[in-house]
This record gives structure tokens, C-alpha cells and sequence, in this order.
């Protein structure tokens, strides 16, 4: 354990090393000489968090294939919704994409994007080097196995047994970490010379960040979204979060977890978000991904999702339903 803590240590700090991205030192910069990260930072991409294992060792795409990539997004929600209206039996709810399944949403309610990041690689993972997540522990594999066994049997007991982001207290793209996924992708940060706050669009959750060097929480206070402390190293924020809750289960990692997300303001229109996990309990290695956000000229718009809201009573009926009939 003493080994994986310092070769987390020396991971950081190894990342921490290299040198700010071009054109960082130019980026705007507050009334008391801090980059001004401030504004709502659109992090959209059609780029996967995973390099495809059919790409091998290819790190960066070439122009032509980012570009075909972002023609087929095109071509396909112009096909989604265009495609004729029908009646699924099961819901008698009109079908617009997505392969007319139940209860998912139709393709026009999903904003994805449709641009692959600026580089062009193939991932977002950027460490290790092959794109992907390293393998997770022995340990982490016997878990998850046995809560995917445990949530098959047991779906729907009570409001427990659905995830955080059923409930409304977590969003799926809201991170901490922060990842792209589904909608509502929009991140607007708020600063000051010693808090900076961190407001996604998904669920509203909002992050405030001390910069004033003040102590973190005590071990035994959990929290859904962990005890985040922040400072400058250059131009670039610095956000070390610890303390998260073990009930949230971010995928599928433990109270363990320590995140590290680093800003960048490159210029006018772009706010590059790195992260770094480590959870030696879960991933064999730390991982980190890149992330492009870029400039949005629009407000956040509201996202009323509430714990406790009608979906949850939809779920539940549903289940003592099926008890009653038996299913």
C-alpha cells in the first residue's frame, strides 16, 4: 500500500511537471492577477473517454477520419429525426430514435455534440499511454460483481436501492470528475481571490473550492461530491478532493478515492480540464483524461431533477406492481 501511495505521489507530481499549455500565460486575467477561468465552458465531444480497442496503438486521428466521424453524428440525428412517427406497443409512446426502446429518451432529447477534441486523439485518457482505464484490482472485480448480483435481485426495495444518479443527488456527467455524456454539458465557474465555484449544469451541483490554504475535513466526514482544497501552480487551478462518500460509487470506486482536476485557461474560448484518479482499491494505476471545454456565450439553463421526485414514485409503483403480479 505504502508503494501505491508514493507511486500516486510521484505521478502527480511527474504531471504536475510539465510544462503549461501554449498560450496559457496570454489568457485573460482577474482585477487581482489570477486567469480568469470565469464563464459557462461547454465540454460536449464526440470523442470517447476509452480509445476503441480496434484503434490499437493509433493516438490521434487524421483530419479525414475526424472528419468522417463527425458526418456520421450529423447524418444520423438528421436521420433520427426524420425518421416517421410509430406507437411502441408496449408504452404507446411515439418513437423517434434510439431504437424505439422503452423508456429511454428519443435522440432529439440528447445533445452529445458533434465534434471530435481539437487534437484529434482518439481518447480522452490521455495516461496511460494505451487510452484506456487501466485493469481494475482483484478486489474491485469480486465488488462490483457482487452489487451488479445484489441490484439484479433487489432493484427496487425502496428509494436505497436505486444509484445516486437515479435519485437526483449525483449527475451522470457532473462528475467530480467531470465527463461527457447525455446533456445538460455545461460547466460555469465562479471566482474569486480565494474561493472559486463550480457549478455544472446537470443536477446543479456546485462545488466551493477554498484557495486560502485552510485545513481539509476530518477523515470520518463523507461527502457526495468530497472535501476539495485548490491553489495555484503557475496559471493552472489546482483541485485536490478527497473524503467522498462511499455510497457513490463513481465507477464503482471506493471512500479511497482521491481526485486531482487542473484548469487551464488557453485563450478567450478555451478552458482545458485535466483529471487525474487514483484509487488503489479499485485501478491497478492512476489514470488521467483531458478534457477541452469551450466558450458558451448562453446562461445554464434549469435542470429540475429533485431526490424525491416523480420518477421515484413511477419506479417503485412499477416494482410493487410487478410483486402483485408476481413477475
Amino acid at each position: 500500500m505504502r508503494y501505491r501511495v508514493l507511486a500516486a505521489a510521484a505521478f502527480i507530481t511527474g504531471l504536475s511537471m510539465i510544462a503549461a499549455p501554449v498560450g496559457a500565460q496570454n489568457a485573460p486575467r482577474t482585477a487581482w492577477g489570477q486567469p480568469d477561468l470565469q464563464g459557462v465552458w461547454d465540454f460536449r465531444t464526440i470523442t470517447p473517454l476509452e480509445r476503441p480497442q480496434s484503434l490499437g496503438e493509433q493516438a490521434f486521428l487524421t483530419e479525414e477520419e475526424a472528419a468522417n466521424l463527425e458526418q456520421e453524428v450529423v447524418d444520423r440525428n438528421t436521420d433520427l429525426a426524420a425518421r416517421a412517427a410509430r406507437r411502441t406497443e408496449v408504452t404507446q409512446s411515439v418513437d423517434r430514435g434510439e431504437e424505439g426502446a422503452p423508456g429511454f429518451y428519443n435522440n432529439f432529447w440528447l445533445d452529445r455534440g458533434t465534434n471530435t477534441v481539437g487534437t484529434r486523439r482518439t481518447s480522452l485518457v490521455v495516461e496511460p499511454p494505451n487510452g484506456r482505464i487501466p485493469e481494475r484490482t482483484a478486489a474491485s472485480q469480486r465488488a462490483t460483481s457482487e452489487q451488479r448480483a445484489y441490484s439484479r435481485d433487489h432493484p427496487s426495495d425502496s428509494w436505497e436501492n436505486r444509484s445516486a444518479y437515479d435519485r437526483c443527488i449525483l449527475g451522470f456527467n457532473a462528475g467530480p470528475p467531470i465527463t461527457p455524456g447525455g446533456y445538460n454539458q455545461n460547466l460555469q465557474v465562479f471566482q474569486t481571490p480565494d474561493h472559486v465555484a463550480l457549478v455544472t449544469e446537470m443536477v446543479h451541483t456546485t462545488r466551493v473550492v477554498p484557495l486560502d490554504g485552510r485545513g481539509a475535513l476530518d477523515d470520518s466526514i463523507r461527502q457526495w461530491s468530497g472535501d476539495a482544497r485548490g491553489h495555484w501552480e503557475g496559471d493552472t487551478l489546482v483541485v485536490e478532493t478527497r473524503n467522498f462518500s462511499a455510497k457513490r460509487r463513481w465507477r464503482n470506486t471506493t471512500e479511497a478515492m482521491t481526485l486531482v482536476e487542473r484548469f487551464t485557461r488557453l485563450d478567450d474560448d478555451t478552458l482545458e480540464y485535466e483529471f487525474t484518479v487514483i484509487d488503489p482499491e479499485t485501478w491497478e494505476t492512476p489514470w488521467t483524461a483531458q478534457i477541452p471545454m469551450r466558450r458558451n456565450n448562453l446562461t445554464l439553463f434549469e435542470y429540475a431533477c429533485h431526490e424525491g421526485n416523480h420518477s421515484m414514485e413511477g419506479i417503485l409503483a412499477g416494482a410493487r406492481a410487478d410483486e402483485r403480479s408476481g413477475l
